[in-house]
Parts: C-alpha cells; sequence; structure tokens
C-alpha cells in the first residue's frame, strides 16, 4: 500500500479491482475526439486503455484518509456477492478488499467515516457485506455520508428513470437501503465539513448528487473528485462526458469548474478510477488542461 500525506492527512490507496472494464472509449466517452486516442495511446497505454483489446482500463479504489483522528473511507467499490444482472462485470465478485483494507492497518471496525461521493453501482458495494442471508453495514462503527440528492434519486420508490436504465438495479436495496435502515446515515444537501481540512461540497451533473471532497491543510490541496472524470482524457477534453452522465451539460460544467480550481490552486485531482499514479497535478492550457505531473502513488502493476 502507497501512502502519501497532505498537511495533516495522510492518503492510503486501497485496490478493489483493476483492469478492462470491457468498454471501447468512443461507447465510453462518445463526445471524445477519435484523435485524442489514438495521439494519446502512447500515454494512455497501459494504465488507462487495452491496447490490445481497444478497451478502457479502470481502477476500482477506496480512498483511505486518516485526518482529525478519524478513519475515512471515500467510496466503497462494487463490493463482492452482489447480484447485478445488468452489470455483470460487477456481479459476483470475489476480490481481497478487505484483506487490502487491513493491510493497510484498518479493521472494519476502525472507520469512522465513510463517504460515498455518489451512489452508482461502483461506488457503495462495501458498504454492506452479506451475512447469512442478509446484507448489514461492513463498517458497524461508522457514519456514512451520502448526498441527500442522490439518495432520493435513487431510492427505487421516488420512481426516477435513470439515465442506465436498469444498469444499477439492486444497488440501493442490497448496499444503500441497509446502512439508513441500521441509523448509520447522514444525508446531507449543498455542503457538509468533515473537519478543519475536509469539507464535502454538491457538484452535479454526473448525478444529481454528485460531490467533491475538498482537502485544504496548511498550504496542500487536493479534491477527491468521485466519477466527475473517469480517465485522464477528460482532463485534456474537459468536454467529454461519460455515457452515464445523467445531466450531461451540468456535467461538463461541473468538471470545468473543478479542474479550473485544482489548476489555480495547484491540487491534487484525485479521481475515483485512475490506474496508473492514481492521481494528477494540472495546468491551464487556453480552454483545456494539462497534465502537469503524477502522485508518487505506484501503479498496480509494481504492487507487491
Amino acid at each position: 500500500m502507497e501512502q502519501i500525506t497532505l498537511g495533516n492527512v495522510s492518503i492510503t490507496r486501497v485496490w478493489e479491482y483493476y483492469g478492462s472494464v470491457e468498454m471501447e472509449p468512443h461507447a465510453f466517452f462518445p463526445e471524445s475526439s477519435q484523435e485524442v486516442w489514438k495521439d494519446g495511446a502512447h500515454w494512455l497505454a497501459p494504465h488507462f486503455l487495452d491496447s490490445e483489446t481497444h478497451t478502457v482500463n479502470s481502477a476500482i479504489q477506496t480512498w483511505l484518509l486518516r485526518s482529525g483522528g478519524k478513519t475515512i473511507l471515500v467510496d466503497t467499490g462494487v463490493g463482492n456477492h452482489k447480484e447485478r444482472p445488468y452489470a455483470p462485470v460487477w456481479s459476483h465478485l470475489e476480490t481481497d478488499f478487505l484483506a487490502n483494507l487491513a493491510r493497510a492497518g484498518v479493521q472494519p471496525e476502525d472507520v469512522d467515516i465513510v463517504i460515498n461521493t455518489h451512489l452508482h453501482i461502483d461506488h457503495v458495494g462495501w458498504n454492506t457485506y452479506l451475512d447469512g442471508r442478509s446484507w448489514v453495514p461492513t463498517f458497524p462503527n461508522a457514519t456514512y455520508l451520502m448526498p441527500k440528492d442522490d439518495f432520493d434519486f435513487w431510492n427505487p420508490a421516488n420512481g426516477h428513470q435513470p439515465l442506465p436504465g436498469r444498469g444499477n438495479q439492486n444497488v440501493f436495496e442490497d448496499s444503500v437501503a441497509p446502512v439508513h435502515q441500521a441509523g448509520q446515515t447522514l444525508l446531507w444537501r449543498n455542503s457538509h465539513e468533515i473537519d478543519a481540512d475536509l469539507r464535502l461540497d454538491a457538484a452535479p451533473g454526473h448525478t444529481p448528487g454528485s460531490s467533491v471532497l475538498t482537502l485544504t491543510s496548511g498550504t496542500d490541496r487536493a479534491v477527491f473528485v468521485g466519477d466527475l472524470l473517469h480517465n485522464p482524457v477528460q482532463i485534456v477534453e474537459p468536454d467529454a462526458n461519460s455515457c452515464f452522465c445523467e445531466d450531461p451539460a451540468g456535467a461538463r460544467a461541473t468538471r470545468r469548474k473543478v479542474l479550473g480550481w485544482a489548476a489555480d490552486n495547484n491540487a491534487l485531482l484525485i479521481p475515483a478510477h485512475l490506474g496508473g499514479h492514481g492521481a494528477a497535478e494540472i495546468a491551464r492550457n487556453g480552454n483545456t488542461f494539462d497534465i502537469k505531473g503524477w502522485a508518487p502513488f505506484a501503479p498496480y502493476s509494481e504492487q507487491g
């Protein structure tokens, strides 16, 4: 496990999955240009693009933070044993996520706060685990911070029709509702201050309740952006949404706003799904952005 420290906050990357998500670039990012994938193949492969199958590579990972005496998890991946009939790549996984978390020095009962940046299938899975025939909270002592707008949107009782159709089927029932029924959720809107160094803010577009976590500690800055972007292509082409963005115009506007803040404040940009070194510092380049440096996290292929 690789760890960095920014100000008073330590950040550790905990892996669940890395590899192809079985989608070609223009299926995943229909608004991206042909040129960016062709001309960028030399730096996108192998971490972000499988050049043999020409499919997108992605990481499912949790960011483990230690801040203000608290142990905090940012997003909880896909989870094991989940029935995902319309997302077979995530169905009935058997990963070593909890063992990887233990290698980082954390047992489930040690976690104080779980942050779900939004409530998609690959951000809430380890909220719960299968105990016999029941889904129960994985982190029994944690408060789970969930955006209320996403909680309401993904609640099947409210009858919304999401863009991915049935792709998120069962997720609310097995990974969100059991935590809420256990009295462990805190549903927030607009913004939520966690401690002196960490703050959640609404960043809608990808989903109605999508959020970002900003770290401001001493002279250091970072922003955990969830699915504001899935691939570094969206740094150099910030108007290129993924096919999963509920509000395309809103997603583009939010992405540009947050990328601009990261560039102007020399903040480490930390998306949910980047393989490779996992995070980057960026700079403005006219109307777009460039990657000026990668974080020191070791790529998955170099993990011991």
